[in-house]
């Protein structure tokens, strides 16, 4: 009651600031309430019949029941769906397993290995009797999920090799890092996909070809490691000269010196500026749309397209804004997680 008194009714002015500012927000909250509970319509045959029921003041969320599997799987045959959905699953147990202390290190790592293996059999198929399931078909959230997690993993340490080639005394070496790094940041990643997808394979001879997937993958890999390298350069730049001296006068080589003392400390000023990247990174993969990839904002957008179900676009995007809401919103509170806790380790 003390902080109310002080902070948001103070005075006259403050308070009538304070109940204007709360009217307003009951308003905005309590017609979302009407809107997407109250009046929302959760069954219909089609979109005729669900606009009539709610006489169209409410959500009709029997759309996101009639095409939820479409959205999530897209294109994958619908007999096999349960692959897809047992690679979602994978996914989110590995990113809670990530939560987990006692795993750091070779654990996690291990873990999160053995899981692309299994998540990458279940996709393709073509082992344990299982049927083979071509790439052009894979969309939807795993195809998101695929694209951001393998796509950044295999990012990172190319970042970590260019952000210490930018900082190494040998000029070639600095030379070679500085050029990559400035040249992919200078275009967008719309461009990088393009030239992945269709300028590449016209340099290619005719018996050769590369999976549109794996194309597409290689130029998000590509495209985010300068990214990430400047993140990196930027937490070793806040070391202090002295951890270098001091791993020097401890004997230590040049790699054991960064993997022992210097990158653990770089990495870890460098955290909330990664996870910043890694957030951007996980919904740039909607730009692979442009080169015929269907992720989850294609398979939305197709799904609304659909004559019975026309015109539905607020709950459609709406439901695939949670999906990307909360995936985000765990990447930064696990962000959040790694700074405390390193934080306390420091202290």
């Amino acid at each position: 009651m003390r902080w109310l008194r002080a902070n948001l009714f103070s005075g006259w002015a403050s308070s009538l600031v304070t109940l204007g500012a709360l009217y307003l927000v009951a308003r905005a909250l309590w017609a979302l309430v009407e809107w997407g509970l109250v009046d929302a319509v959760w069954h219909a045959p089609n979109g005729r019949a669900c606009i009539a029921a709610s006489d169209g003041k409410g959500a009709c969320w029997a759309f996101i029941g009639q095409w939820a599997r479409f959205i999530l799987f897209g294109r994958y045959p619908y007999a096999e769906q349960w692959r897809p959905l047992l690679v979602v699953l994978i996914f989110g147990a590995l990113l809670a397993a990530s939560c987990v202390r006692r795993l750091d290190g070779r654990p996690i790592m291990l873990l999160w290995a053995g899981g692309f293996v299994v998540d990458f059999v279940l996709m393709l198929g073509g082992a344990f009797g299982l049927p083979v399931v071509s790439t052009d078909l894979w969309s939807g959230l795993p195809l998101t999920l695929i694209l951001a997690v393998v796509g950044l993993a295999a990012a990172f340490p190319l970042a970590l090799l260019l952000a210490l080639g930018r900082r190494s005394a040998l000029p070639a070496v600095r030379a070679l890092s500085v050029a990559y790094i400035e040249l992919v940041r200078g275009v967008p990643l719309i461009t990088v996909l393009f030239m992945a997808s269709v300028m590449v394979p016209l340099f290619l001879p005719d018996d050769v070809t590369i999976n549109k997937l794996l194309r597409a993958q290689a130029g998000f890999v590509l495209f985010y490691a300068a990214y990430l390298a400047e993140v990196v350069r930027g937490g070793l730049q806040a070391i202090p000269l002295g951890q270098y001296e001091a791993a020097d006068a401890l004997g230590l080589g040049y790699w054991r010196k960064m993997r022992l003392v210097i990158l653990p400390q770089a990495l870890v000023i460098a955290i909330p500026a990664l996870v910043n990247i890694f957030i951007a990174g996980f919904k740039d993969t909607t730009l692979v749309t442009i080169i015929g990839l269907f992720d989850l904002i294609s398979t939305a957008s197709n799904a609304i397209t659909d004559p019975e179900w026309r015109g539905f676009y607020v709950e459609a995007y709406g439901f695939i804004a949670v999906i990307y809401f909360g995936f985000c919103f765990f990447m930064s509170r696990y962000g959040r997680m790694l700074e405390k806790s390193l934080a306390r380790s420091r202290r």
